[in-house]
């Protein structure tokens, strides 16, 4: 296998997701409060594409996170935690010259406007990834590829990276992207609109929230963002308390077949779209952080186990409950047996749900696991 000037034949694969991306050390506030405020904070760990991995191992998958951190200890740390979770992260480079990122937040909400982060990321070890120095074997050794926008954003090396990963070439797997906006990250610059919107293009399966796709393209409505998205077969617009809404197509070839990942190539033609909407759960929220992550996590959980959509969709947002229900990032999912029996519920069943903390350890009926 070679790097981004070659092929990507892949001989048959053990890993289920690979995810690319950076992780930093968060530290999470011992209290409410700005942060000139707040006297202690408790570590942890963060990261757009680190985090669904973790959710993906710890639901039962072969997970691998490529990435890189510095040779220090807060690299030490994040090896160690995210290895921790069951995933692979023998593709992890270190870099000697180079820090790993670390981010200070307050415990409000992201969207509110007390929210405050405080990020300690730049020239980190992640902003140096690029095309030569990523293994490339590792990066297409799963059945998915999964990134997101954050990435794009770290540097100019790191966009070019992204740009090699999701250009369509034979025998790419499944590219799955996170919109994921962040416009502090793109440092004002004008360009993150259209480079974003570009790269979601040459993915097979696109995450992104209604609220940024208004924020970035000026684009409102979940029928609107498709249309300025028809290339992936799968688009998921995150709807907020709303749910979400999937539109899913197939390619029929036209004089030149779509490449294995499922990029479109001239020619081809689309199927009608089948559009699932799917309502949220009633949730008593504890930190409304991490849950797009798991989100996307419990969505690509069920596709690889070939789930109806309405299912993939129902699983994504019983990952976020769990993550909404406790304070960090991470937290441990609800067993797939118990996912799979609140999956099942009839649609007013899912209607009267309200998950609580602890519930991901409710071992009651389905009908019974919510708080009072």
């Amino acid at each position: 296998m070679s790097g981004p000037a070659g092929g990507t034949a892949r001989a048959a694969t053990t890993t289920d997701v690979v995810c690319l991306g950076e992780s930093m050390v968060t530290f999470l506030p011992s209290q409410p409060g700005r942060l000139a405020d707040v006297p202690s904070f408790g570590r942890g760990i963060g990261g757009a594409e680190s985090n669904v991995a973790c959710a993906l191992a710890a639901a039962g998958h072969r997970a691998a996170w490529v990435g890189r951190v510095g040779a220090d200890g807060f690299g030490d740390h994040l090896v160690e935690t995210i290895g921790g979770y069951g995933v692979d992260t023998s593709a992890v480079r270190r870099d000697p010259m180079r820090p790993t990122g670390i981010y200070f937040r307050t415990a409000t909400d992201r969207g509110a406007g007390a929210h405050e982060v405080a990020y300690y990321r730049a020239g980190s070890a992640a902003s140096a990834m690029s095309p030569a120095n990523v293994p490339y074997e590792e990066v297409f050794a799963g059945r998915v590829l999964h990134l997101s926008g954050i990435t794009a954003a770290l540097s100019a090396d790191c966009l070019e990276l992204v740009r090699e990963l999701t250009a369509p070439r034979p025998g790419r797997p499944l590219v799955s992207f996170d919109v994921n906006h962040r416009p502090h990250l793109w440092r004002g610059s004008p360009a993150d609109a259209s480079v974003l919107l570009e790269l979601a293009r040459r993915c097979d399966l696109v995450f992104v929230g209604e609220d940024e796709a208004e924020e970035a393209w000026g684009i409102v409505g979940a029928e609107a963002i498709r249309a300025a998205l028809p290339e992936p077969a799968v688009v998921v617009v995150k709807r907020g308390s709303a749910g979400a809404t999937v539109f899913a197509s197939g390619l029929r070839p036209g004089p030149r077949s779509s490449n294995a990942g499922g990029a479109e190539s001239d020619g081809a033609e689309f199927a009608p779209d089948t559009v699932t909407p799917v309502p949220a759960l009633r949730v008593d929220v504890v930190a409304a952080v991490g849950a797009g992550d798991a989100f996307a996590a419990g969505f690509l959980s069920a596709t690889l186990r070939d789930l109806p959509v309405r299912d993939r969709v129902r699983h994504g947002h019983l990952m976020a409950a769990a993550v909404l229900t406790v304070p960090g990032d991470l937290t441990q999912p609800p067993a797939r047996d118990h996912a799979d029996r609140l999956v099942a519920l009839d649609d007013e069943a899912w209607g009267r749900l309200r998950l609580g903390p602890g519930w991901t350890a409710a071992e009651r009926a389905p009908e019974e696991v919510r708080t009072p």
